[in-house]
């Protein structure tokens, strides 16, 4: 079965296919006014222990979210090809700290991560990311957070932003 959104919360990575995705994921999450995200087809697999769980149908809270990926063609993506050749990208690493303590470094538009970001309001997203502190103990179900060509990441979850520029 083909999922193509994948969510990194603090206990589970988490992947499936969001239901009535009108647009794409990192437009779809800072727009979603409701609590929950409805998440079909879904297998949890838990960071600590590898379980997994099958689900049907999930309701996922949106605010648990640190990282999402979408797993679909980016060549014909607009927004994505625009921030892919943007030239002022700023190179940081940002940190979240909690139950999973976690670093990404990448680039992404300058200042992305404020609250006063007018092209964002609570994701924004980083190109070429590298994930660090994250043990996929070579499960290749985990490992696939690690490889992501680009990540949306939840600013509100941050705790630490270390820019570069």
């Amino acid at each position: 079965m083909i999922r193509s959104d994948l969510f990194l919360t603090d206990a589970f990575l988490i992947k499936g296919n969001v239901e009535h995705k009108y647009t794409r994921l990192s437009k779809l999450l800072d727009e979603h006014r409701k609590t929950f995200l409805r998440v079909r087809d879904c297998t949890l697999i838990d960071l600590g222990s590898r379980d997994q769980i099958q689900t049907p149908l999930l309701h996922m809270n949106v605010d648990e979210v640190l990282v999402a990926h979408e797993y679909l063609d980016e060549a014909g993506d607009g927004p994505l090809a625009e921030l892919a050749k943007e030239p002022d990208l700023d190179k940081v690493r940002v940190f979240y700290t909690g139950n999973l303590n976690v670093e990404l470094a990448g680039m992404i538009r300058p200042g992305a991560y404020e609250c006063t970001d007018s092209a964002t309001r609570r994701f924004f997203v980083m190109r070429e990311p590298e994930l660090r502190g994250f043990n996929h103990r070579d499960d290749p179900e985990l490992k696939a957070i690690v490889n992501l060509s680009y990540a949306i990441i939840n600013k509100a979850r941050l705790s630490y932003v270390y820019d570069f520029n």
